[in-house]
Parts: structure tokens; C-alpha cells; sequence
């Protein structure tokens, strides 16, 4: 039953990624627990037929396990593949696990956790190359709780030839997080930090799921360091390729999809899953938009349901109804995609903006005004500059009180063609005035299928695509990440990513200040399915010399629960500068039009104790839930405190 392993590694072999199977002639091996016949050796035997197991009798020996591997010399190591057994038995999967590395047995460093898929495929951990001679895997629970045990069949280290520190003015990529599933949407939870994601109807794979009213679902818990799972069918909603928002209220609301006509939506404080009415029209790959008055947009979707004629309809929060708004007609947003309108009223870019007013960036070229109240109306904002459509790029509002909208990259037709590398400034007002473009310096890199982060300074991060996007392939992925400065109109590089983040790929701001950069693929046995994430910290938490910057700590708020333009007190430990609110983000397939920034300057200063005054209008101040951060003059942000503003 010997098989080669090497094939595993296709994903990476066009990239520029250099990660290879390290040769294990001459390593040793210890475990806290073999059944005889079972011995640890098993794992490097190159037999995918033996396998190592933990102890079962006389007894069993109970969780947690490990298996440790001394390479004899230090390897630049940054990856790891567990192949579970396969003689067709499942007990001893590994699920809930980490990744260790030392250079002397002692001392060892996470480098990856998480949670594994109970079935028997390869299993494939990428992380930032660390020089090392000892690796340790660790099982804290068994994939299918059937019993204490741990099994593998094969483990192999993935290495490569060189190494050179990540400079920290770069910011830093953590450690991998494994998911039992490959996340194509997610959200940040308000009331815990936890980050909501699901994949389709199976784990891996989307296609088929029309009408299966089933989701595979994660949830990561940054305090805990754990991955938990579940199978969503009490809403008959497989919720692949969705509209995706979070609600007033801050819960994720979720349409859509290969369910072309459902409605989900998300209560964290239940920890449950809630149906709703179905849309007036079945939709896949629309975009939704909070408004504020607190109720939600949403528009196009031809990709699921019948094509064309996806005009807006809109969520009433107060009666939990759907209304069309025929005056809100598809047409004016659509793109000139080769695919024709299946592709041309996709992943629209949109703001909820005064007066219940929506703004629609692009991707089209054409940007357009819509009002979702009554029965509707749309009127045009002008056109993006020379932009052209710009599928699959990103509209980000890095400053919701002056308007301003960072929008970067993209391509003219879905697939198949050159991305680009272009930036502009949208600066909007009143609605229905005709909006204001700024072309600025273009990014490094040309992308789509990326993602990009407004941060508590006000920088966004942009990471991931491709540069010739191509659905379900990495072969032109960007893992230089960009950082753009408001203050000079101009991108940064960053340090790399270790794991091609393109189609299906999302990124998300934290509590923490920190960003979340996960997902892509979803395509089954291919090779381009990442099921993990992980974590960047940026430039801000350190200082020039690399170490961990000392970051301010919001004591107290006044108030959590405020309505726009109230004014509220906020207390520190030490001197800060300023602050700004960030409103907690969702994403999926490149959109995300929940996170804006508000920049917020203190009006009043005593000690430590600030003053802060919310903007009065709602349609800045969107209701739901919102990070606040306070900044030193170092710019370094504390961790954030949740408000929720309200519907005014």
C-alpha cells in the first residue's frame, strides 16, 4: 500500500513557495504512548499501510498525545502533512491539535492549532518558515470523540532551502490556524471575538449543494485557541456564495446562495442559527448593506436562481419582511463581463449612507446611487474615474465621516483575464451627488480575489489574489501583502503570507487589532483547498528594535449601548492621542460592506479620562456593533471595547 506523498505538494510548486518534503533518513522518533505492533516508527516508514497508534490495551491511555521528531540537524522547517490511517478504521483521528518547533528539546513554539477533518485525506499544515531540529504534534481530542486514542498513518515535514527573519516594521504572520472545514465566508463575533465561518454543504466542496438546505459551519475562539464545529440544517440553507452582512443588532445575515431563496442569520448570544423569510428573489453572489435606519439592502446574484433582472429588494428589521423596490433597477451596476449577466451583477460594492440611501462603488465602472425606502430609485454618481469594471476587486471606507472610500484592484471580467493594479479615492457626500474620484499611485501588485482591512490607525491592509484570476487556482497568487497610507496616498509591502489566499479567501480586523487572513479553494479533492487562516499582526505592535510594544488599555466607557451623536467618556491607563471606531466586519468572495472607520479626536481631556462625540447621523454611524480603539502617540491601539450604536 506504499504511495508517494510528494503530489500533495502541487499547490505550492508555481508560487514561489519553496516547501518540500524534507528527507527523513536517520531521524528519530518518540510518542507518550504506542500500541506494540503500532510503534511511533510507523510514521516514517514511507508504507501507507502501517500506522502508528497510541496504547488501547491493556488500557487505554488517555488524551493528550504527542509524537516528536528529531530531524538531528536544524531544518528551515514550514509545514507539516499528517495522513491519517487508511485501512478504512477512523479511530485515532486527530482533530483538536498543535504544531511545535525547538532547536533544543526543551523549548518548544507553537507554530500552527486548530482542528482537523475527521475523514482519511492528507492533511496539510503550511506555517512561516522557522529554522528548527525538532517537531512536535500534538492531539488534544480525537476527531470523532469515539475514543482516547491517536493514529497516524504517515507524518512528513515540509522545509525549506533558506531562511530570513521577518523584519517586525513588516508586521508579523502567526501561527496557522487548521480549520475542520474550508471557510469561503466569515464574520467577527461582537459579544466574544470569535470568528463565525462556513464553508457549503460539504467541508471541501460546494458543488451539488443546490437544494441540500445544509451548511458545514467553524468557530474559532481566539481567547481559548480552539476550533469547534457544527452542521447547520434547522434553517434548510446551504449558505455557499451568500449576500453577507451583520445586522443592527450585530448578528450575521446571511442570503442566499446555492439556497438561492433562504434567509439565516446568526445570534451570537444564543449561539444558534435562526431562519427567516425567504427573498422575493432567489439570489447567489449578490451583496447586501446595512442601512441606517436598520434595515438591509441587497442587489444582483445571478449566479444562483434565474439570471438577470436581480433588482434590489429590502429587509424591514421592524415586520422581518421582504419588499421589492422596483425602483432600484440592477442595470445601471452591471458589467460588460464576457459571461454576460451571470457574472456582470455579482459581489456589488456597497455602503449604507444617509437617509436610508445606499452608495454603489463599483465593481462596475458606473457608480450609482440607490434609495431603499418606498418603492425605490437608483440615479448615477458618475463614473470611477478611468477605472474600468473591476470584478472581484475591493471598496474599502477607511473614513466615514469625510466620505472617503479606498478602492483597489480587480479585473474587467470575472475570470480569464489581467487584474489590475489600480487605486483611487471616492470621496461621497449628500445623496444623489455625483461622487468624487481621485486617482492615486497604483498598488505593486496587480490582484482580485483579494481582500483588504481598514485598521484602528487608519491604514489598510491588503492582502492576497491573483493577478490573473482564474476561480479554484493559486498559479498567479500575490502573497506580498500591500499597507496603504491615507496620509500620502501610497502602498507599502509587507511580509509575505505563507499560504496563497485567492478565490474564496476572506480577511477580517479583530478585537485585538490584529487581522484574520483565511480561507480559499472549496473545490473538493483539488489542490488548491486552505482550510486554515492566519493571524497578522501589524507594524503597530511593535517597537523599532522588534520587541512587543506596551499598548494602552481602555479601563472604562461610559456607555456600550448609545445612540448616534451621544457623547461618551472613555478612561485609559496611560496618555493616549485619539481613537477610532471600527464597525465589525463579515466577508466573503472579496466583499465586505460592513467595516468602516470613524476617526475620533477627543473633545475634552482630564488625565486619562476623554471625551468623545459619536457623529449624529446614522447613515455614518451605521447602527450595529463597533470596535473602539484608543491610540498612543506612537499610534500603537489597545485592544477594543464593543458599543453597539443603535438606530437613530
Amino acid at each position: 500500500m506504499w504511495r508517494p506523498l510528494a503530489p500533495a505538494l502541487v499547490a505550492f510548486a508555481t508560487l514561489g513557495v519553496t516547501q518540500t518534503i524534507t528527507d527523513r533518513t536517520g531521524w528519530t522518533v518518540s510518542v507518550d504512548s504506542f500500541q506494540p505492533g503500532n510503534e511511533a516508527t510507523k510514521v516514517l516508514d514511507g508504507n501507507t499501510g502501517s500506522i502508528w497508534h497510541t496504547q488501547w490495551t491493556p488500557n487505554n491511555v488517555p488524551l493528550p498525545h504527542s509524537i516528536t521528531f528529531d530531524m538531528k540537524k536544524t531544518i528551515n522547517v514550514n509545514g507539516l502533512t499528517y495522513l491519517p490511517r487508511q485501512d478504512g478504521n477512523s479511530n485515532g483521528n486527530i482533530g483538536q491539535h498543535t504544531i511545535q518547533l525547538s532547536s533544543d528539546g526543551t523549548t518548544f513554539t507553537t507554530v500552527a492549532f486548530g482542528t482537523y477533518l475527521d475523514d482519511s485525506s492528507l492533511k496539510t499544515t503550511p506555517f512561516t518558515t522557522t529554522p528548527a531540529r525538532y517537531v512536535r504534534l500534538s492531539a488534544q481530542t480525537e476527531a470523532g470523540g469515539r475514543g482516547p486514542w491517536t493514529s497516524a498513518a504517515e507524518i512528513n515535514i515540509l522545509s525549506s532551502a533558506t531562511y530570513a527573519k521577518p523584519a517586525t516594521s513588516g508586521g508579523i504572520w502567526g501561527s496557522t490556524i487548521d480549520f475542520p472545514i474550508v471557510p469561503a465566508a466569515a464574520a467577527v463575533l461582537h459579544d466574544s471575538g470569535k470568528v463565525l465561518m462556513w464553508s457549503s454543504y460539504k467541508p471541501t466542496d460546494f458543488g451539488g449543494g443546490s437544494g441540500s438546505g445544509t451548511t458545514d459551519t467553524a468557530i474559532y475562539d481566539p481567547a481559548t485557541k480552539t476550533v469547534s464545529q457544527r452542521i447547520v440544517t434547522n434553517t434548510q440553507h446551504d449558505m455557499f456564495c451568500p449576500g453577507l452582512s451583520l445586522d443592527a443588532s450585530g448578528r450575521p445575515f446571511v442570503t442566499g446562495g446555492n439556497d438561492a431563496g433562504k434567509l439565516s442569520i446568526y445570534d451570537p448570544n444564543a449561539n444558534a442559527w435562526i431562519g427567516g423569510p425567504n427573498m422575493k428573489i432567489a439570489r447567489g453572489y449578490q451583496a447586501s448593506a446595512t442601512l441606517s435606519n436598520g434595515n438591509i439592502f441587497t442587489i444582483g446574484g445571478s449566479w444562483s436562481g434565474n439570471s438577470g433582472g436581480k433588482n434590489g429588494e429590502v429587509w424591514n428589521a421592524g415586520s422581518n419582511t421582504w419588499s421589492l423596490l422596483p425602483g432600484c433597477s440592477v442595470a445601471p451596476m452591471l458589467t460588460a463581463d464576457a459571461q454576460g449577466v451571470y457574472r456582470a451583477d455579482n459581489h456589488g460594492w456597497l455602503f449604507g449612507w444617509k437617509s436610508g440611501s445606499v452608495f454603489q462603488a463599483g465593481p462596475s465602472k458606473a457608480m450609482n446611487w440607490y434609495t431603499a425606502t418606498g418603492t425605490g430609485a437608483q440615479k448615477s454618481a458618475g463614473l470611477r474615474g478611468n477605472d474600468p469594471d473591476a470584478m472581484n476587486g475591493n471598496a474599502i471606507m477607511y473614513d466615514a465621516v469625510n466620505g472617503k472610500i479606498l478602492t483597489v484592484g480587480g479585473a474587467p471580467n470575472y475570470q480569464n483575464n489581467d487584474a489590475t493594479n489600480h487605486a483611487q479615492i471616492i470621496t461621497i457626500g449628500a445623496p444623489g451627488t455625483t461622487a468624487s474620484v481621485a486617482t492615486i499611485a497604483s498598488m505593486a501588485n496587480a490582484r482580485a480575489f483579494h481582500n483588504s482591512v481598514v485598521m484602528p490607525d487608519g491604514k489598510v491592509l491588503v492582502v492576497g489574489g491573483e493577478a490573473h484570476p482564474v476561480p479554484f487556482s493559486d498559479n498567479t497568487a500575490i502573497l506580498t501583502p500591500e499597507l496603504f497610507n491615507p496620509a500620502s496616498s501610497s502602498f507599502t509591502s509587507v511580509n509575505p503570507i505563507s499560504v496563497p489566499r485567492t478565490y474564496h479567501s476572506w480577511a477580517l480586523l479583530l478585537p485585538d487589532a490584529t487581522v484574520i487572513s483565511g480561507g480559499g479553494g472549496l473545490c473538493g479533492s483539488c489542490n488548491t483547498n486552505h482550510p486554515n487562516a492566519q493571524i497578522y499582526s501589524p507594524a503597530y505592535l511593535f517597537n523599532a528594535d522588534g520587541s512587543k510594544a506596551s499598548r494602552p488599555t481602555v479601563n472604562s466607557v461610559s456607555a456600550t449601548s448609545i445612540a448616534p451623536g451621544a457623547t461618551i467618556t472613555v478612561t485609559t491607563n496611560t496618555a493616549v492621542t485619539k481613537f477610532s471606531l471600527i464597525r465589525y466586519g463579515s466577508g466573503t468572495h472579496s466583499v465586505n460592506t460592513d467595516q468602516r472607520r470613524i476617526p475620533l479626536t477627543p473633545t475634552a481631556t482630564s488625565g486619562t479620562t476623554y471625551t468623545l462625540k459619536i457623529p449624529g447621523d446614522s447613515g455614518i454611524a451605521l447602527p450595529g456593533s463597533w470596535m473602539l480603539f484608543a491610540l498612543n502617540s506612537q499610534g500603537v491601539p489597545s485592544v477594543a471595547k464593543t458599543l453597539l450604536i443603535k438606530v437613530s
